[in-house]
């Protein structure tokens, strides 16, 4: 597996000195806005976590934690309950790694091991909820870390990535066969991306090339019946290290990160208009944050406070 070095990790005191906050520069929805609860907050100090919603309950996985070490952390929270509950932990610690919840079941897709030096993993681990029990499947194609993931008719897209480079591959996994395929590639080579799944395509959105390199403004929608791309509306900046959840056949994506920059937009795309528009902005501007849909809320959970490697147990809940 090849490995990558994560330089930007050396200037973090100079990142946490220049830090500027960016709020949405997109058209705003004040007609609904929508508000902001923070909630109970996650146990243990995250970021670049997977998360992912399985029976009314969000489980966030993974990630940095203390001194930018990987972990194999799982907590899952209840919003009836306002609660947090230790899980069991990852087989191995990963940060960087996606997660989507399908099937009563929660699928972790490769990621990164290491702490300055970052080994690409190919690995899918697979969730029982209700056994507390994890188990090895059939391993990615490609090894690569900081990618997207989303599910459409119970097949696992995932989607970009890096290991030495950043790719755009595009490989679907079926729970039913435990294999892997690759389908079209993906326009734009990137990671640290968002992707999210709403009526049958697939929506990958931001990212960037590098730390220091382009990050991208641009939606890539994908058709998995005729198997090819198409472009959407640009979001107004380009960003990396968002998150993205659906609601309400609307996909809003939130946060982010680009050089010496943290983002606090909260941001909705709507399909139907192929147009953003900017919602009441996160109370903690954050990056390598996850968000998960439940009922009728959003919760936006983890993620660095300061541009590069930076952590927080925030849990900071959104309704349109």
């Amino acid at each position: 597996m090849r490995r990558i070095v994560w330089w930007p990790v050396l200037l973090l005191p100079l990142a946490g000195c220049l830090a500027m906050q960016t709020p949405s520069s997109a058209p705003s929805d004040s007609r609904s806005p929508g508000i902001w609860t923070v909630l109970s907050p996650m146990p243990t100090e995250r970021a670049e976590v997977a998360a992912a919603e399985v029976g009314g309950k969000v489980y966030v996985i993974g990630g940095f934690g203390d001194t930018l070490q990987p972990v194999d952390r799982v907590e899952a929270y209840d919003p009836v309950q306002n609660r947090w509950e230790a899980r069991a932990p990852l087989p191995i610690a990963l940060h960087h790694a996606a997660a989507v919840g399908v099937g009563g079941k929660i699928y972790v897709i490769g990621g990164y091991q290491g702490r300055v030096i970052w080994e690409a993993q190919a690995t899918l681990f697979e969730y029982d909820p209700a056994a507390n029990a994890w188990s090895q499947k059939a391993s990615m194609l490609t090894p690569r870390g900081g990618l997207g993931a989303a599910h459409i008719n119970g097949m696992i897209h995932a989607l970009g990535g890096s290991s030495d480079r950043v790719l755009n591959v595009h490989e679907v996994y079926d729970p039913a066969t435990n294999t892997w395929t690759r389908r079209n590639a993906m326009p734009t080579a990137r990671d640290h991306l968002a992707v999210a799944a709403l009526d049958g395509k697939l929506y990958a959105i931001g990212g960037r090339s590098s730390f220091f390199g382009t990050n991208y403004s641009s939606v890539e929608i994908y058709d998995p019946s005729t198997d090819s791309w198409r472009t959407g509306a640009r979001m107004t900046e380009g960003r990396g290290g968002l998150a993205a959840a659906v609601l309400d056949r609307r996909i809003y994506v939130f946060g982010g990160e680009s050089p010496f920059r943290i983002f606090s937009a909260a941001e909705m795309y709507d399909p139907a208009s192929d147009g953003w528009w900017s919602k009441a902005p996160l109370p903690t501007a954050r990056h390598g944050l996850s968000a998960a849909a439940v009922g009728k809320r959003i919760y936006v959970i983890g993620g660095g406070t300061r541009p590069g490697g930076s952590r927080s147990t925030l849990n900071e809940a959104f309704e349109p």
